[in-house]
Formats: C-alpha cells, sequence, structure tokens
C-alpha cells in the first residue's frame, strides 16, 4: 500500500479544471489528486467500471491516501445539463422524494443486477437537502446500503449551480464518517470559482439551455447507476485483501512453475543418469 501510495503526485493551491469552467482553490490541510491519475484509482484500485466523464480529480485530507481504510474523499465532476433554475427549492417535500427515490432505486437494481453488481438501497437522509440561494449550493447526504454490507456507505452530495451546468462533488464514505465530511463540509462549499461565461449570473435565455432538472431533480437524479464508486471506502477492505490475493496468486504460480521446472529438471538428470550408468 505505501509503495502504491508513492506513485501518486499530489497538488495544492489553485488547481484549474482540465475541461476549462473553472478552478478549484484547495483550502488548507486537504491536496488534490488530478484526473489522470484517479482515473487509475477509480478503475485498477478501486475496481470501478471504466465510464465517461467519471472524474475531474479527487479532493482528500492531507495526511490521508487513495487506500486508507478510514476517512473520506471527494470526486469532482462535472454535468453540463444546462441552466438549473431554483424556483422549486422552498416547495419541496424531501421526505416524499425520498419514498420515490427508493422506488427508482429498485427499479435500477434490475439493470445493476445484470451487469454483474451488487443491488442498492437508500436507507434514509444522513443530512436533508438544504439550498443555499445566495451562493447557488446544493447538498445532502444519503446513507445506503450496497447488498449485505454490514456498515452503510455515505454518499455526501454538492451541486454548485452554473451557467451551463453543475460541478458535482460527491464525499465517499462510510456511515462513521459522518461527523468528519460534516465538520470539513464548509471548508469545500466555496472552493469552486467558475471561469467567465460559466457563472450561473451569466445566464442569458436568448442563447442558454435550460435543464430539464430542478433542485428537486438533482436530489432525486439518477447518479447511482452511473458512477459506482459510492461503495469503494466501504470496501476498501476487501479490496486490498483481493489484490494481495491477486499478488500472491502471480506469486503463487511463479513459485508453481519454479517448482514444475525443477522436477522436470531432476526428471532430465535421473534420465541422464541413467543413460550414463546402466546396470
Amino acid at each position: 500500500m505505501d509503495s502504491i501510495e508513492k506513485t501518486f503526485t499530489y497538488e495544492h493551491g489553485i488547481i484549474k479544471l482540465s475541461n476549462g469552467v473553472g478552478s478549484i482553490t484547495i483550502p488548507k490541510g486537504f491536496k488534490y489528486l488530478n484526473s489522470t491519475q484517479v482515473e487509475r484509482v477509480l478503475f485498477e484500485l478501486w475496481g470501478n467500471p471504466k465510464s465517461d466523464n467519471m472524474t475531474l480529480g479527487l479532493l482528500l485530507p492531507e495526511n490521508q491516501g487513495v487506500l486508507d481504510q478510514k476517512g473520506y474523499v471527494f470526486n469532482f465532476q462535472y454535468d453540463e445539463i444546462g441552466y438549473v433554475k431554483d424556483d422549486d427549492a422552498d416547495d419541496i417535500d424531501y421526505d416524499d422524494l425520498l419514498i420515490q427515490m427508493r422506488k427508482d432505486v429498485e427499479t435500477e437494481n434490475v439493470d445493476r443486477k445484470k451487469e454483474g453488481y451488487e443491488s442498492i438501497s437508500i436507507v434514509g437522509w444522513a443530512a436533508k437537502p438544504f439550498y443555499d440561494e445566495d451562493r447557488k449550493i446544493l447538498h445532502w447526504a444519503k446513507k445506503i446500503k450496497f447488498g449485505n454490507e454490514p456498515i452503510n456507505t455515505l454518499n455526501y452530495n454538492i451541486r454548485i449551480l452554473g451557467r451551463k451546468g453543475v460541478i458535482v462533488l460527491n464525499a465517499i464514505a462510510t456511515e462513521t464518517e459522518l461527523p468528519l465530511v460534516q465538520k470539513d463540509i464548509k471548508k469545500v462549499l466555496d472552493i469552486v470559482q467558475f471561469n467567465d461565461g460559466y457563472k450561473y449570473e451569466e445566464f442569458d435565455s436568448s442563447i442558454d439551455n435550460v435543464a430539464a432538472w430542478t433542485i428537486g431533480g438533482l436530489v432525486a437524479g439518477k447518479i447511482l447507476t452511473k458512477v459506482g464508486i459510492f461503495a469503494l471506502v466501504a470496501k476498501f477492505g476487501k479490496i486490498i485483501i483481493l489484490a494481495l490475493l491477486g499478488f500472491f496468486g502471480a506469486f503463487k504460480n511463479k513459485i508453481k512453475n519454479l517448482f514444475s521446472k525443477n522436477k522436470e529438471e531432476e526428471s532430465i538428470e535421473k534420465i541422464e543418469e541413467t543413460d550414463s550408468n546402466p546396470e
């Protein structure tokens, strides 16, 4: 694990997002891993299926690595869905919305199982949705159960509204890390700055697209079928064990081949001895 961690190069300061929509100011006590390296983490180390636009990078605490079993990381994405109207924010009954989301997830589970992934169930709100109208930031948290896992996964969502879409931050953690994420959440709410031309207040109704989703739609969005990373912190232990088993499996094969080679050489030597010393 230490050797793998040393292969990554983390960054600090102001990070320009690779898609050009804005930048991130890394807060004190955190570090950033760029999208190229994160793809290796998501696909090779965490075992996710490959998907387009899966990440713009990871934000994680300074003293934490990507394979640590405890802690959390924020994954950045950008969803160019258009300008999200926020005039429904005060009218949403989030308890009713949760009931509908549970039904949607049950429907999505049919496809997940066909693709070989565990079923998902929404246990409930870990933090009810809150929309900051002044800063155009929406955040909420769900408790999710993957299959029969004994520990629920925390899915803490942040959506920062822009002119042409939303920047998505998802905290990947277990339910037990909720107090830690809640303690740090204020440190990350203001770290994203949209570039000129992408700011929410620059919306032009004559040329810009309006998103089909409103605030309620963002909360209920079917992100679970798109991104399979939410269970991974809960499964880091399993993933590491599987990785080790893979290593030892390869090591075992090498040993097996070595012994097979030695046995073969030993048989040849015996034949040669027999040939050279006939009775």
